[in-house]
Formats: structure tokens, C-alpha cells, sequence
């Protein structure tokens, strides 16, 4: 009993131990399974070749869970997340994704219907590596977390916008609201600054060329005054940028056209299905309406008046 509340063992566990010890000596009180391998740990040949994929230099910065998506995808290779944790950081490696302390804020609740909100953003990065950044465009739906347009220009740009909501018009419908920041390819630098005299004479401040493709579709345009505010295609941008510049390197893509290609193509569809959640109601998406021809309307269009010859001027030419 003495010997039991020294230890901190139960006196069941004392007796077992003493028997051992006077049948097999002090041996007895080393645990049976020391210095023999689980049946069920990873073998060492599978850890060399874990760690020979691992250092190809397409893989360089690739956190370990995309890592282990590849593994299973590519190469056939199911491992557990922290398995391949420990493998990799005993090999000295540490992921570029590791968990880091950050203080929790409110999140914004989802909205309920797939279509009701569609948050749009551009972000510049490397994504061919090297010094060049290049801008993606993207569209992200509120309710289920699907991207709904992805598109690679040089700059963030209007082309790159209007492309973007062509691709989600033509998969998935046209959003009841679309939630941007307050740049001015969606706001016009004189929105809210017009004097009182100004607004008495009548004088207005025209939308935008993107405002008004917007508004032909019957789409209400807000602003966010944060970035924390449309946070949902910020974290998207994180994701992005740890993941496809992999993806890219994987399939030896170098070109923006190539990009845009397997963007569109391949990669939306396989990211909505990893990342995408179900909605909480049904989607009021609109269907393009029949003979509606969404080029018509996602393009850049300018008015001019005719003088008593009826003729106008265009670019310093006359028509």
C-alpha cells in the first residue's frame, strides 16, 4: 500500500510488478513493446520516398496539407496528416501554413440562398513565381463558398472584372448582389462629392462602365468600407496563393492563357468541390434569359451626340 502512493499506482499494479520482479528480475519492470516497431508505422522506404517528392523543386513552399492531397491524388501514397507532419518536421522541414495565434473576431453569418451576395476581388501575386506579379480576378458566392469566376490579367483591371462575372453568369446565373471594395473601375471617384449647387442644377455622376453592366443585369452594387468586411474572398486569396502556384508548377504552366485556361477548365470545379459547404436554402441564381447575349452587356460602351450634320466624334476621329 506504501510503495502504491509513492508511485501513484493502484496496489493491483504493485502486486503484478513484484511477482515479476521475483520471477524475471528488475527486467521484468521494462515494458514489453521497448525498441519493436508498431505494425501499423510508416515504413522506411515510404518515408524516403515521401521526402525525395517533397524536395522537388515544383513542390518548393507547398504546406503539408496540400502536400498530402498530392500524395494521395498523384502518387498514390495515404498517409495521415500528422504522420506526414512528423516525417517532414524530423526531416527539418516546417510548413509554410503552420497554425499561428491570432486573436478571434465576430464572423459575418453566410447568407441563407447560393446567389444573394457574390463578393468580387482582385489580389497581385507571383504566381509563376520569380519577381513578376500578375492580378486574379475572382467571384466567391456567400452562402456555399463556391468560386464562381477566376481570371488572370497583368493588372486588376476592368477586362479582368468583366470576365469574371461572364464566367459566373454563364455557369451559375446572374447574383442578386455583388459586394466590392471602393475601387474605381466600381465607383466613380465623384460619388458623394458633388456640391449643393451642383445637385440643384441636375447634375449627376455617371456609373461606372462595370456599374452599368451591372446595373443592365438587374444587379445591386455595394461597397465594403473594409477589407474585413468582404472577408470571405480575402481568405480565399490565402488559400490561392498557397496553393496554385504549385499547381501551376506541377503542370508546367507559364503563360497567363494557359492559366486562365486551366482556371476556368479544370481548377474552379476541383476547388468548389474540396472547399465548397451546402447552403442553407434554395439558390435564386437567375438563369440568362433566352437570347439574352451577355457580351452585349459586359462590355465597355460610350455615348456620343450627333450635331446638326449628324455626325459625332470618337477618339479624335469623326464619324
Amino acid at each position: 500500500q506504501q510503495a502504491a502512493e509513492i508511485l501513484g499506482l493502484s496496489t493491483r499494479q504493485i502486486t503484478r510488478l513484484k511477482k515479476g520482479v521475483l520471477s524475471s528480475g528488475a527486467e521484468s519492470l521494462i515494458h514489453k513493446n521497448t525498441g519493436r516497431k508498431p505494425a501499423h508505422a510508416v515504413s522506411d522506404e515510404t518515408k524516403e520516398v515521401i521526402l525525395t517528392i517533397y524536395s522537388r523543386p515544383e513542390l518548393s513552399g507547398v504546406n503539408f496539407l496540400h502536400f498530402k492531397e498530392i500524395l494521395c491524388e498523384d502518387y498514390g501514397i495515404y498517409i495521415s496528416y500528422s504522420s506526414l507532419s512528423s516525417i517532414l518536421k524530423n526531416a527539418g522541414f516546417e510548413s509554410p501554413k503552420k497554425k499561428k495565434i491570432r486573436h478571434r473576431t465576430h464572423r459575418r453569418k453566410r447568407k441563407p440562398h447560393p446567389g444573394q451576395l457574390l463578393q468580387i476581388d482582385a489580389t497581385p501575386y507571383e504566381w509563376f513565381g520569380g519577381n513578376t506579379k500578375y492580378a486574379l480576378h475572382g467571384a466567391i458566392d456567400d452562402a456555399t463558398g463556391k468560386v464562381t469566376g477566376l481570371f488572370l490579367t497583368q493588372n486588376e483591371c476592368l477586362y479582368g472584372y468583366l470576365e469574371t462575372m461572364r464566367q459566373c453568369c454563364l455557369d451559375f446565373g446572374i447574383p442578386q448582389t455583388v459586394y466590392s471594395d471602393n475601387h474605381t473601375i466600381f465607383r466613380s471617384p465623384k460619388t458623394g462629392k458633388l456640391t449643393v449647387d451642383e445637385l440643384i442644377a441636375g447634375k449627376m455622376v455617371h456609373l461606372t462602365q462595370f456599374g452599368r453592366s451591372i446595373h443592365e443585369l438587374g444587379i445591386d452594387l455595394i461597397f465594403a468600407k473594409t477589407p474585413q468586411a468582404k472577408g470571405r474572398i480575402e481568405r480565399l486569396w490565402a488559400t490561392l496563393q498557397s496553393r496554385l502556384p504549385i499547381e501551376f508548377a506541377k503542370r508546367g504552366i507559364k503563360t497567363v492563357t494557359e492559366a486562365n485556361r486551366f482556371l476556368e477548365e479544370e481548377y474552379r470545379e476541383l476547388f468548389n468541390l474540396k472547399f465548397s459547404v451546402k447552403p442553407e436554402a434554395e439558390s435564386i441564381f437567375v438563369p440568362l434569359a433566352q437570347g439574352m447575349d451577355i457580351d452585349s452587356i459586359l462590355c465597355v460602351k460610350h455615348a456620343r451626340k450627333t450635331d446638326a450634320a449628324g455626325t459625332f466624334s470618337f477618339k479624335n476621329r469623326c464619324f
